[in-house]
């Protein structure tokens, strides 16, 4: 249409329709208008009479997590991990000052003191449950600045508390402010790699809460002996005797983690970076028609019609177009963004109520998830059971003193680095190209970068003719067994690689060692063999807990798609609870079945629990193909919510 001379270029105003698109990471902004007022002519713009808009916002903190640098993931890991690691510790420091907790809060019994674990426990097991949600529509970094806040009040209080109720209730409320770090950081590593690189930053997170949960009873046990002496000989500091120092470095390291989080932690939950940006570039829309600059250039798709798009009416196919510099020719339209997950996201209240409702309902109808949660629940029960265990067993059998079984807990983190690096080396074994379902391409395999074959590239620049028919290149994979001979055909056929059983491959061996350690534990510890036995025993029990607990998280992330939360709730859950229950127990079984029934009873159950990755290798795909939840294809991609 020819503009004539004087003639407005651009008619639009408050009258015309909005066009409400879905923005995405991926897409390319269009351009706004912003030389072009509403009551601008030709004339006016050939002679330069154009007015200044209003700048566009800074939109660089609304970036994809995914496409983060290298740099700026891994400080953000390096700090979840350390926040995991001081939650962790606070778990195993309570106990080894039991007994002067029973004299300074009036009790005799032990029991009742190391309920404190199970309130703590709880905390861990409920709060997440609810916290969820609001981790999910508000982003991480509001969630854990106040669940951190939580949780360093509350270990102050645990130091000036002078009853039991008041302790248990603290301890809950430590528990609470706990929970956020070790259960939800599975959800920023989620938000920032994906499925195939996810492995490494969860096996370093898994890591730091085991090294954590020794790293707490080792120094606890230590002060609790040296400054315990002191508080014998009547010192104090103040109303606190000096053994609450226990509490206290924890509060000053929580305070010092938590302003590492206020300063240098960013927002990582894409579809709320998704949300801030739509609403920077709304506002900024806002703004320029409140100058006179309306619309924006937008291409219109091949026999589309640009007024059909109304408030009520969102065209799928616009919301994929990607834009460059938008020419003349393109018209201008009004728009606003929308993101989609704000759109399908539900009431708060019906938010948690599914998230309290659905881990149980997938609890008791899938077994996988039942029996996958009781595997790792009872390894994590084990693994509280250590905190009473070792300190008694080390005291009755070799005469040492709570500060020298406390060192014995240097094994369990000897253990998790070691489980650590073998989850981490297991992932890249997995990733063998002779494994891989599809075989790397001719080009990669003699060392090129590219993406287009050696055929298509001669094809294109020597014009040499193509390969008759029938032809196989020795290195292009197209023989599969051929490629890496009979053994790697076998393994990619009974074993491939692309299923979410591939998780499982390496944890039918390495979860054998907690039966193992737990036999060599019990057996070992006697007055006639050398300490270092259990301590073996301790190590390779860790190294199976946490490969059974990488396992899990990553089978079910894997397995459950968009019930992967709910699925990982449960298993949290049932791991929690058991963990809070293990060590009122611990007493009892030790002192009246000795170390060596005990050990053997704890062991055989773990040997019977091993057979549940056995029958998922063999049989998961049948499993699923059942299960209403599953997803039967190995090839989606998950992004896990919140409840890890």
């Amino acid at each position: 249409m020819t503009v004539k001379a004087g003639e407005p270029t651009n008619p639009l105003n408050n009258g015309e329709d909005i066009a409400y698109l879905y923005l995405t990471f991926e897409r390319t902004l269009p351009q706004a208008n912003t030389t072009i007022l509403h009551h601008s002519t030709t004339a006016d713009v050939a002679r330069g009479k154009e007015a200044q808009a209003h700048a566009p916002p800074d939109l660089s903190p609304y970036e994809n997590p995914m496409g983060w640098p290298g740099s700026r993931k891994y400080l953000m890991l390096f700090l979840s991990c350390i926040a995991t690691f001081l939650t962790a510790y606070t778990s195993g420091s309570y106990s080894p000052p039991l007994h002067l907790m029973e004299t300074d809060l009036g009790v005799t019994s032990d029991v009742a003191v190391l309920a404190g674990i199970t309130t703590f426990c709880a905390g861990f097991a409920f709060a997440p449950m609810v916290l969820a949600p609001l981790s999910e529509m508000n982003g991480r970094y509001p969630l854990f600045v106040a669940a951190g806040t939580v949780y360093v009040i509350f270990q102050a209080v645990c130091g000036v508390v002078r009853t039991l109720a008041g302790m248990l209730v603290a301890r809950f409320l430590v528990g609470v402010g706990a929970s956020v770090f070790s259960t939800m950081v599975g959800g920023v590593i989620a938000d920032m790699w994906d499925k195939e690189g996810r492995n490494t930053p969860m096996a370093l997170f898994s890591g730091s809460v085991l090294v954590g949960t020794g790293a707490g009873p080792l120094v606890a046990a230590v002060m609790a002996h040296r400054l315990g002496e002191g508080r014998h000989a009547g010192e104090h500091l103040g109303n606190a005797t000096p053994w609450k120092w226990v509490f206290w470095h924890q509060v000053i390291a929580g305070a010092v983690v938590m302003l590492a989080l206020v300063v240098l932690f960013r927002e990582s939950r894409g579809s709320v970076l998704l949300s801030r940006k739509a609403r920077a570039l709304n506002k900024w829309y806002e703004q320029l028609e409140a100058e006179g600059f309306y619309g924006i250039w937008l291409k219109p798709e091949p026999g589309e019609s640009l007024t059909a798009l109304t408030e009520q009416a969102v065209s799928p196919s616009l919301s994929q177009v990607v834009l460059e510099v938008a020419p003349a020719t393109w018209p201008l339209r009004r728009i606003r963004w929308l993101v989609k997950e704000d759109e399908e996201r539900s009431s708060v209240t019906k938010m948690i109520t599914i998230s309290v409702y659905r881990p149980f309902l997938l609890l008791c109808t899938e077994s996988v998830i039942f029996f996958f949660s009781l595997w790792v629940a009872f390894a994590w029960g084990v693994l509280y059971l250590t905190f009473a265990s070792i300190p008694i067993t080390f005291q009755r059998q070799y005469n040492w003193s709570i500060e020298q079984a406390g060192y014995v807990f240097t094994a369990m983190m000897v253990g998790a680095v070691l489980a650590t690096v073998i989850g981490i080396w297991q992932e890249k074994i997995l990733h063998h190209p002779y494994w891989a379902a599809q075989p790397p391409s001719s080009v990669s395999d003699l060392g090129g970068t590219g993406a287009t074959s050696a055929a298509t590239t001669s094809d294109s620049s020597d014009g040499e003719a193509p390969p008759p028919a029938g032809f196989k290149h020795p290195r292009s994979g197209t023989d599969e067994e051929a490629r890496g001979g009979p053994f790697w055909h076998f393994i990619r056929q009974r074993f491939p690689a692309d299923a979410p059983e591939s998780r499982l491959y390496f944890t039918l061996v390495t979860s054998t060692f907690l039966p193992a350690g737990l036999f060599v534990f019990g057996f070992t510890a006697r007055p006639d063999t050398h300490w270092i036995a259990p301590s073996i025993g301790i190590a390779l029990a860790t190294m199976g807990i946490l490969s059974i607990y990488l396992a899990v998280f990553n089978y079910f992330a894997d397995t459950y798609g968009k019930f992967a939360s709910s699925a990982l709730a449960a298993q949290s859950f049932c791991r929690n609870i058991l963990g809070g229950v293990f060590p009122l127990v611990t007493g009892v079984l030790f002192r009246n079945l000795g170390e060596a029934r005990a050990g053997g009873l704890l062991g055989a159950i773990a040997t019977a629990l091993t057979a549940v990755p056995w029958v998922l290798v063999f049989f998961g795909e049948r499993i699923r193909a059942r299960s209403p939840f599953a997803c039967v294809s190995p090839s989606f991609e998950f992004l896990p919510l919140s409840c890890f």
